[in-house]
């Protein structure tokens, strides 16, 4: 049986595939940088340099630890959180992120620990806001990484409508005159919230402005963007954009939600029809291990060390050695739990969906299968 539903919001992280098969020793780090405290460069660098002694003490290559200690400076300019890679062909992967662990942390293994950074991106998903008026609307598009795309559609006043034209407002072929005229500066606005929103990959479209507008606008979109329209309160004008700014943070947050419990809602209804899904470490391993994972379920414990065995291919992974002695891997090599279930999730082109740890799935791990025998 293969699953036919709707594909599941899931981070797919291409860029990080590649990376998660590199050879090792690999050495993960996450530095606090806040920009918000006194002296955030002198506090990141110093420790940065404690960090680099325990890390030193854990084998991590000399190179790698050069690699990443060139990305220090400046760090506390781009994010609360420094996330680098390296081995010791130099720096494989550098993500600034908005959540930091307690501490700086830091590892050494065969493979990468890049479930923080998938979880960053899992709670920062592509947005864009419109705020709209009856002459066009001015879009901003936010992305997880990089700088926001600002793009203004610029409609037109029709100049025979005025308020003070013969007859007023009241006669009815000057309110259609109007009404037409602010449909097809809706129109062209949708089209721009379309392009962008396709360009950009915006899971969420957030849009505050005149209430005629936002109408038109609804109207004119394709029908996969208007089902990700919110309204939002504000306008166009000066000095709107704090409140704006915040309800879209309320906004985005509610929607990661909500993309989290149907995940979950999806995998229950399959667990209980012992269907397409799978918890628990082993189950989920043999699952990875025949590339039938669709998305996998993973709750993110810093203080997690459990463990499983890898080989060298994303699919050679096992809740025990002697499995893949079975099938002739070598080499094989020993990692933390969650960072094996990761890999081969990248590695066989899963998705992976961070859960809560009240989440009620065994083990803090799962899947829903895109089939099963």
């Amino acid at each position: 049986m293969e699953f036919t539903g709707t594909r599941l919001p899931a981070v797919r992280a291409e860029d990080l595939a590649e990376m998660v098969t590199a050879k090792g020793p690999i050495v993960t780090v996450y530095l606090p940088t806040p920009g918000d405290v006194e002296n955030a460069a002198h506090a990141a660098e110093t420790a940065w340099r404690s960090l680099h002694r325990d890390l030193e003490g854990w084998g991590a290559p000399e190179a790698a630890l050069t690699a990443i200690e060139a990305e220090v400076p400046g760090a506390h300019e781009r994010g609360d959180c420094l996330a680098a890679v390296a081995t010791d062909r130099g720096l494989l992967h550098r993500e600034h992120g908005p959540k930091a662990p307690p501490t700086a942390l830091g590892r050494v293994g065969p493979i990468p620990s890049v479930l923080p950074i998938l979880e960053w991106r899992q709670g920062s998903p592509a947005y864009l806001v419109v705020r709209a008026d009856r002459t066009g609307a001015d879009l901003v598009a936010f992305l997880p990484h990089g700088n926001p795309i600002a793009r203004e559609v610029a409609g037109t006043d029709d100049p025979h409508i005025t308020r003070g034209g013969p007859g007023g407002w009241s006669q009815r072929r000057y309110q259609q005159r109007a009404e037409n005229h602010w449909e097809e500066n809706a129109e062209a606005v949708a089209d721009e919230v379309a392009t962008l929103a396709k360009r950009v990959g915006a899971e969420i479209v957030l849009v505050a402005g005149d209430v005629r507008a936002v109408g038109f606008l609804r109207e004119h979109l394709p029908a996969a963007y208007a089902a990700r329209l919110h309204e939002i309160e504000g306008g166009r004008g000066f000095g709107s954009g704090a409140g704006i700014d915040q309800e879209a943070q309320e906004h985005v947050r509610a929607a990661v939600d909500r993309e989290t419990a149907t995940v979950l809602e999806a995998f229950r209804e399959e667990a209980a029809q012992r269907d397409l899904a799978v918890e628990g470490a082993a189950n989920t391993l043999q699952a990875l291990a025949r590339a039938q994972v669709e998305v996998a379920l993973v709750h993110d414990d810093l203080e997690d060390d459990r463990r499983a065995w890898l080989g060298p291919e994303a699919t050679h992974v096992s809740a025990t050695r002697g499995a893949l002695e079975d099938l002739g891997v070598t080499p094989i090599q020993e990692g933390r739990l969650t960072d094996v279930v990761v890999r081969a999730a990248l590695g066989t082109g899963a998705g992976i969906r961070v859960i809560p740890g009240e989440a009620g799935v065994a083990g803090g791990i799962g899947g829903v299968l895109r089939w099963t025998s």
